[in-house]
This record gives C-alpha cells, structure tokens and sequence, in this order.
C-alpha cells in the first residue's frame, strides 16, 4: 500500500475527498517526466507508482487509475460506440471513481451509478435484485464484482435482464489462470478464512478458465481480449495484458 493510500484511510472520507486534488496534483510533480502515459488523464511522468514488487506500474501518480482501469480506457475509446455522440444510457456497478467522474462528464451520455455500500454511488442496489425494469440500459459496467456477490449466477441474469437488445457490457473479474473452473467453498465465512483461501477478505469465489462459459450459460455473448497490444502501448501505458482480461458481453438482438 502507497504512503498515499495509508495517509487517506486514516481520515474520514469528506476530507479524502477534498483533499484528493491536493494530493493528486502533488503526486504528479513527484513523478513529473515522460517515460509513460495514462490514458485516462492524459498524463505523463517518469513512471507508474508501484504498490508491490509484483507490479512496478500499477498507478497513475495522478489519478490513481490502475493497469486494468488504463486498458478498458483504451478498449472503449477504441472497440465500442460509448464515445460517438449519440444518447445512451450507462448503468456502472460498484463505480470506479475515475470512471464515474469522466462518464458524467461525456456528452450523451445519461449515467447512474449505483452500489450496496459504496458512498460515491448515485443510488443503492442490490445487483441480484435489481430495481430496473427490463431493457432500461443501453450500457452497463461491472467490473470486479461477481467475486463478491453470493449469487452471481443471479446477478448475472439480472444484469442482462435490464439492458436492452443488442447492448453491450463490461463484465470483468479476476481470473485464476491456474484454475479451469471456478472454485467455490461455502464452509468459508470467516475474513480470514476467505482471505487465506480466495485471497481477499470479501471474495466468495476463485473465478477460473471457465467465466466466459459461466457468463454465456446466462444467455450473454461473450468476446475476451478484443484487441491486441503493441509492446510499447504495453510499456508506456503500463498494462497486464496476460492478467487483466477484458469481457466484452452483449445482449443478443
């Protein structure tokens, strides 16, 4: 963890918040040069912020984007319709801040956010249970949640239940490579227990080879990895293209 994110932990939330652009702006000049570039907010510096030896480009000294954050930018810029101009509606589960704050930002789009317990969220939902009539969305954005959610078969269908015929959603999740199908153990409950087994405190499940067969028996259509990197835009974008896999799904017509 950065000294960064320690320091923001230790206070309360309406203080990170407006302190961010504070920290953020300071994090910059820190790191100020031009070896790499994030593509979220076009900044460049002399390098990535690491947060373990495994990962020496993990963060955007600015704002604070990670490697899979950094590729889904450039996979929507460049793969899907979200930036064309016309009117859709976006819905974002579990918002990402960054994400949150750009699309409210973009022309055409109509945004809502919505979270179990996440205070940037615009709304509260359940994502087993969601409050929308059917066909509500035009896009939808779930990354790094079905790990968490007991019943993610449900959530599943409730997200291709309320978006509309022929949309299209992000619908990532970690992945154990090593694994080829998912592995579950419901005698799990306790923190330590899930953070020993599933490695982290709140997943509920190892997702392995077999999610894109999990999503697909839902009824989704699902593409993994729809573009293909450069060794530079590896480099200068600091990605993971064998880690963080990007499942682009839709709703058939």
């Amino acid at each position: 963890m950065t000294v960064r994110a320690r320091f923001a932990q230790a206070l309360p939330d309406a203080l990170v918040d407006a302190l961010r652009p504070a920290l953020s702006a300071l994090s910059a000049l820190l790191h100020a040069g031009s070896n790499v570039e994030c593509p979220v907010c076009g900044g460049h510096f002399a390098s990535f912020v690491a947060l373990d030896p495994d990962r020496p480009f993990a963060q955007c000294p600015r704002c604070r984007v990670l490697e899979r954050h950094r590729a889904l930018w450039i996979f929507l810029q460049r793969r899907t319709d979200l930036f064309d101009g016309r009117v859709k509606s976006v819905l974002h589960i579990a918002p990402e801040r960054f994400l949150q704050e750009k699309l409210q930002q973009e022309p055409g789009i109509q945004y809502l956010s919505g979270d179990l317990l996440a205070q940037h969220a615009m709304v509260k939902l359940d994502v087993t249970r969601l409050q929308f009539d059917d066909s509500s969305f035009d896009v939808i954005f779930c990354s790094h949640v079905l790990e968490h959610v007991d019943d993610d078969k449900a959530a599943m269908r409730e997200l291709l239940r309320v978006l509309r015929p022929g949309g299209w959603a992000i619908l990532d999740a970690p992945i154990n490579p090593a694994l080829e199908d998912t592995f579950e153990d419901w005698s799990v409950t306790t923190p330590e227990g899930r953070l020993r087994v599933f490695g982290q405190v709140d997943h509920v499940r190892v997702f392995g080879r077999d999610y894109p067969d999990l999503l697909r028996a839902e009824g989704w259509l699902v593409e993994v990895d729809a573009l293909a990197w450069t060794d530079e835009e590896i480099r200068r974008h600091g990605l993971r293209p064998n880690i963080d896999h990007i499942y682009f799904c839709r709703k058939p017509a």
